[in-house]
């Protein structure tokens, strides 16, 4: 790499995660970063980089297990919380999480969740006193779960500067 480094978009895995929208999403920004490269004049090093992180046994905090642009240095500008399958993350898996995602926001690290990734989202305590959105099918509990969060399941997006979060699946 020539000394610029792309914008970094983390994909969190966390248990139950939906995969195709893993996938998708590193489709999306793999595909938005070759047309804005293009528009670039055909530059060879990459604008935008997505990766995964995941949480391996043994391990203290998640690691970056996926990488766009492996010979890139730094850390995610955004970390996303995809939607997930079945139930919202349990609390005792979503703590193992809180931290690590707390830590990454005091770092100036964007956070952002679609559908149930809010739930993991809405642990880390960083939702207190903001306005969020999730599925609506997941209004009620996310409410009872997180009191101190305003939901409003009629906006598909809330964008509040360093969290953004998204409705249903695939939003």
């Amino acid at each position: 790499m020539d000394g610029e480094r792309p914008i970094e978009i983390g994909l969190v895995m966390y248990p139950g995660v939906q995969m195709a929208a893993v996938l998708g999403m590193t489709d999306l920004f793999t595909v938005a970063d070759g047309l804005a490269r293009k528009k670039g004049q055909d530059r060879k090093v990459p604008l935008l980089r997505a990766s995964h992180w995941r949480w391996e046994q043994g391990e203290e905090t998640p690691g970056r297990v996926f990488d766009t642009a492996p010979e890139a240095e730094g850390f995610p500008a955004v970390l996303v919380l995809p939607p997930g399958l079945g139930d919202p993350v349990p609390l005792e898996e979503a703590a193992l999480f809180a931290r690590w995602l707390r830590d990454c926001h005091d770092a100036g690290t964007s956070l952002g969740s679609i559908c149930k990734g809010a739930f993991l989202l809405g642990e880390t305590g960083l939702l207190a006193g903001r306005t969020v959105t999730t599925h609506w099918s997941y209004e009620e509990q996310f409410q009872t779960r997180f009191p101190d969060a305003r939901v409003d399941t009629d906006r598909l997006i809330i964008d509040d500067g360093d969290i953004i979060t998204a409705g249903g699946v695939m939003a």
